[in-house]
Formats: structure tokens, sequence, C-alpha cells
């Protein structure tokens, strides 16, 4: 009877030696990196700039839209996560007052007593209509650049903030018969006055003349962005209408706000019947009038910088492929000039696989080292905007960790056809070469 042995299963390695081996060939990969990185600092500086430039705008990117966003949102909870504006006509961009299409030419224009009539409905708190201009301010030789300018009511820091510093708000008798009073952003005030106290002074606001009556200090952040005209002036809305020329689409708005008790819907729906009712509206007939809240003007925001987001991420990427094919000629120059190493290593027991990773590992270093450099370079940026800007977020987080992510990949990505060749070359052939 013949005994028949059973073979022995193969013997693997540990798992611990294994996690061992491939730590030792990224430890390895990196140092050899670093030293050819040492050795051509000038081929190297010059391989990583795109990859640099890349994150870098990344970051950049990422912090003006995250501070803009943040400026809007500030903007909102000041004025009311219930404030709800009644236009003439919605659209994401203003509307040629000198070409209107007839879907807005059809519509009434915005008036006074459709913002009184809602304000007496028991849903609402305040109502009133306003006016947004830009003219400048005036006074003595002292001129200011464009700067906005409200008319509103007596009740405008409500919907504004912020409080008066020095003297008073206009009245309701002087809002309702238009007479020549302002009241004047302290800051504006500064630069018309200096240290001088304006209070019951003329200034010449477009070419009218108005007297100052109150100082006004506002929040930070209240209907502003970047390169946008700031608030300067407050005037009555009628003394507005009367004083300045404005466009009865874009610059008239109805600001409502619901009771604490009503919610925002309810106090729509019946602002929305009140001004069907005004405007003899029938059943059947579309709202020749449009309604937007707080949450939609962040919604379009975030629509919109999405767009110039992914327009910035086009070119960060284009920036970042220049610097993977940057990364890929220098691996293919390095797998070449180290030709007789990569047979010595393979004659002494290297496998196919091991070579793979140590040219994988020093692709992703010298990627990594120039997302380390591109962070560090977008992190600066981003300060500086901020202070630039007046925003009150840095860099987000998550785009350094996008950009650390991006860097390797493209390192990984990039390095991979260097690697593979060093990988294939026969020991042999590799030991001739000179």
């Amino acid at each position: 009877m013949t005994n028949r042995r059973t073979a022995d299963p193969p013997i693997r390695p540990a798992w611990g030696s294994r996690v061992e081996s491939v730590t030792q060939t990224i430890r390895e990969g990196v140092g050899i990196a670093l030293g050819t990185i040492r050795e051509n600092k000038l081929r190297s500086l010059l391989t990583i700039l795109g990859v640099v430039i890349g994150v870098a705008t990344v970051m950049a990117m990422a912090s003006i839209v995250q501070g803009i966003r943040q400026q809007i949102v500030t903007t909102l909870e000041v004025v009311g996560p219930t404030t709800f504006r009644i236009i003439r006509f919605f659209s994401q961009t203003p509307v040629n007052p000198d070409q209107l299409p007839r879907e807005v030419r059809i519509r009434p224009v915005l008036r006074a007593a459709e913002a009184e009539a809602i304000a007496a409905l028991p849903e609402i708190h305040y109502s009133a209509i306003w006016m947004q201009v830009f003219e400048r301010v005036e006074h003595g030789p002292v001129r200011t650049q464009l700067v906005s300018v409200f008319g509103a009511d007596e009740r405008f820091m409500e919907i504004l903030g912020g409080g008066i510093v020095v003297g008073r708000v206009f009245t309701l008798a002087e809002a309702r018969s238009g007479a020549p009073v302002v009241v004047l952003e302290r800051r504006a005030a500064e630069r018309l006055f200096g240290e001088l106290n304006p209070i019951g002074a003329t200034v010449r606001v477009g070419s009218r003349p108005l007297r100052v009556v109150g100082l006004y200090a506002k929040p930070e952040n209240i209907f502003e962005a970047p390169g946008t005209p700031e608030i300067a002036a407050i005037a009555p809305f009628e003394t507005a209408r009367r004083a300045f020329r404005y466009d009865e689409t874009n610059a008239l708005i109805i600001l409502a706000k619901p009771r604490d008790n009503v919610s925002l819907a309810r106090a729509m729906d019946a602002a929305t019947l009140q001004l069907r009712r005004m405007r003899g509206l029938r059943t059947q007939d579309p709202n020749t009038f449009d309604m937007i809240t707080s949450e939609q003007i962040l919604n379009i925001f975030d629509r919109l910088t999405g767009a110039f987001f992914l327009v910035m991420i086009v070119l960060s990427s284009v920036a970042l492929m220049v610097g993977g094919i940057g990364v890929m000629a220098i691996m293919m120059v390095s797998v070449t000039s180290r030709t007789r190493e990569i047979g010595v290593r393979k004659a002494l027991g290297a496998t196919r696989r091991d070579v793979l990773w140590q040219f994988l590992v020093e692709a992703a270093t010298l990627t990594g080292l120039g997302g380390i450099v591109g962070i560090a370079t977008g992190l600066a940026l981003g300060q500086g905007l901020k202070r630039l800007l007046g925003f009150q977020s840095g860099v987000p987080l998550w785009s350094a960790v996008v950009a650390t992510a991006v860097s390797v990949g493209i390192g990984l990505a990039f390095g991979l056809l260097p690697a593979n060749r060093a990988a294939k070359l026969d020991p042999v052939e590799a030991l001739r070469y000179e």
C-alpha cells in the first residue's frame, strides 16, 4: 500500500511582516525622492510648480467663496430669516430698464399704498416700500465715490439692524412729507466731516441738498458684498422718490416681516391675496409681482458661486495636469538614469512589485511636497483675502484635505507609467546599461 503524503501548504508571510515590508518600501521611496529633490533642486521646483499653483488656486477660490457666503449669511441673519421681499420682476441679473421685455412691462410698478395695505394685515408686523439708488455724497470740497443710498421709512432699523449714534431718525411726519433730511452712515460721515459734528449740516446727495439729522452705525455686511457700493445714507422714501432718478423695476422693493406667532408661508399668502385684490387679478390670472425669501436668495447665491467655483476648479486642474506631466517627465528621466541601480536591485531579489512601489512612492512624495507648499501658499492667500475683503472666515479645512489628496493622487497617476517601465526592466540588460 502506497503512502500518499499530503503536500504542505505554502508558507505565507505574517500580516505584520507584510505591513513592515510595505512601510519599509514607502520609507525607502520617500528617502530616495527627497534625495533626488536635494540633488536637482531647480528641476524639482519647476516640476512641482504646476501642482503648487493648482493647489493654491483651489484653496484661494474656496476661501473667497466661503467668505462671500458668510457675508451673505450674516446679512440675512441680521435682516431676519422671516423677512420676505416683494419685487416687480425677479431675475438673477438686473433687467435693462431701457429695454424691458414684455413680461416685465405688463406688470404694474410697486406703490407705497400697496406696502401700507400689507402692513395693515393682521399677519404682518412690518411692511414698507424701499428704494435703492447709487449716488455721490458731497460736503464742501469732499466727495465720496458712488455709494448706496436708501429711501426708506422711519423704522428702517427693524430691517437693517444697527442703531443711531448721534442725533435722531427722521420722524413719521418728515417721512410722509418728503422732508429734505438724511441719516448718514457713520463711516461716510467721518470721511465727509472728519471730527466735526455733522448734525444740522447740509450735504448734497446726488445734486440734492439734504440736512443731516442723525448718524447711523450699521452692523457689518448689511446688504453689501465685496466690490459693491457701501451704504452711506438713508433718506425718507418720499424724499428719495422726488430727489433721485431711479429704475422702477430694479430699485423698488417692498420689505415685509410677519408677526412673531405667524409662519412665513402664512404671511406670504396673506400679502399675496392682498396684492392680487388691490390689482384686480382674477383667480386664473398669474401674479404680476414676485416674492423672494432669504433662503431663496441664499440658494441663488450658492448656484452662482458654485458655477464660479467650478470654473476655478477647471482652471486649477489645468495647472495640476501640467504639474502631473512634469512629474511624469522627471520620473522617466529618473528611471533612465537609474537603470543600473534597478538592475542591481532586481539581481539581489527585488520583485517587479517592489520596483513599481518604489517609483510610485517617489512620484507621490514629489507631488505631495508640491501639495504641502501649495497649501501653505493657499493659506497665506486666504488670510490676505480675508483681511483685504473684510471676510469673517478663513480658508476652509476641507479644501486643504482635498488639495492634499489630489496632489498625492496626481503623483500616483502620472508616476504609474515610469514606475511600470522601471518594473519591466530586464535585470541582465539593466546591469549592462552604461
